[in-house]
């Protein structure tokens, strides 16, 4: 399996250019710059903790520059202004940092689990959101948006060259079942022939399919070994806490896994994001979120058996491929004849939609999940 395309850091010593190698995302990166131009001229610097770098700010050319959340002696700000540079301090009480310059982790959204699902950061961010979505603040709703702006940047950025198929499916699929394990397989599947894999990043099939690719480098014992220890807790309800723990201790027994991406969203608080995915886009804004996980499946995407959401996602992927807007539509496989044809009929209409249209040749539907990753491949993903 190959690991999802990172850019090289020395390119962001280079002279700035309207591009991403502008942006200055770690203290490394900082002091990279630095060492190689003598300047931060025209460089944007997100969310890089700048308080040992008084001296730097002081003395380095900063015209143009744009410091977003970086926190920094009020010297070192004023003397950063007075050279030309814009600085958007950081937000105090803030339960999420609206400049983060990179993708959360596991780790970060589940930090402080110990103390109950409540206390993380996760639950905390959605607890604010719940409080300010609603008081027509413009404020918040600047923050949320410049939040959601800047996991889009760091989302592009991650997927710079990969190769992404989204997988997406219901949220109710529950842990030890023969679903849930398709899912896991067929995850771990599509990782192991290169692809990134892509969810919305919550729980029952989207957390299957990032288990499945974060098992991508280990052996068949791993998956079996992890669908074990998952059983238990076989969803989020009643307990976050214990839902997340059971994840949580997989990762520690097998750390270092596959890298995968899940693109959740606080629209929905009552579903947690899962563990399994390392890179997490977590917005606000579910639009937002819906819109650009598909989008950036340019590999195509496979829908695993769910209700209104999923068809809610079929469609909204079916639209660019109708209209190819995006250019020449990508695979579209559904698996589950039964589901798709007369428990939810999307099937029918869905091939009806593309008949004579380009995207005729790009639509499958499969009965077995197993038969998922060949489809993919026939229909050119």
């Amino acid at each position: 399996m190959q690991p999802i395309p990172e850019r090289p850091s020395s390119a962001r010593a280079e002279a700035p250019a309207a591009s991403h190698d502008r942006e200055i995302e770690s203290l490394a990166e900082f002091d990279e710059v630095v060492a190689a131009r003598g300047s931060l001229a025209g460089f944007r610097v997100q969310a890089v903790d700048l308080t040992e770098r008084t001296e730097v700010l002081l003395s380095v050319d900063c015209a143009g520059a744009v410091f977003l959340g970086c926190p920094m002696h009020p010297e070192a700000a004023a003397r950063t202004r007075i050279s030309g540079a814009l600085v958007f301090p950081p937000v105090p009480g803030l339960p999420f940092d609206p400049y983060l310059g990179t993708l959360y982790s596991p780790g970060e959204l589940f930090d402080a689990l110990d103390a109950g699902y409540e206390a993380t950061p996760d639950a905390r961010a959605y607890a604010w959101f719940q409080r300010t979505k609603a008081d027509g603040d413009i404020f918040a709703s600047m923050l949320r948006a410049v939040h959601d702006d800047s996991v889009s940047d760091a989302l592009d950025e991650l997927l710079t060259g990969a190769r992404v198929v989204g997988v997406m499916g219901g949220h109710a699929m529950a842990r030890g079942t023969a679903e849930y394990e398709g899912a896991a397989r067929l995850g771990r599947s599509l990782a192991r022939a290169g692809l990134t894999v892509a969810t919305g990043g919550g729980p029952g099939a989207m957390e299957a399919a990032n288990l499945g690719a974060y098992a991508a480098p280990f052996d068949d014992g791993m998956l079996g070994e992890a669908l074990r220890l998952l059983a238990p807790v076989p969803s989020f309800a009643p307990s976050v806490t214990d839902w997340a723990r059971a994840a949580l201790d997989v990762l520690e027994r097998h750390p270092a896994g596959g890298p995968s991406v899940g693109i959740p969203t606080w629209f929905y608080g009552h579903e947690p994001p899962n563990a399994f995915a390392t890179h997490i886009a977590k917005y606000f804004a579910n639009a937002t979120r819906e819109d650009g996980l598909l989008a950036r499946c340019n590999a195509g995407v496979v829908f695993l058996p769910g209700a209104a959401g999923t068809v809610q996602e079929i469609f909204d992927n079916a639209t660019p491929n109708y209209y190819e807007s995006r250019g020449e539509p990508t695979p579209m496989v559904l698996v589950d004849e039964a589901h798709w044809t007369d428990r939810h009929p999307t099937w029918p209409l869905l091939k009806s939609l593309a008949r004579e249209r380009a995207m005729e040749s790009r639509i499958a539907l499969v009965d077995r999940i197993e038969d998922a990753p060949e489809a993919l491949k026939r229909l050119g993903g």
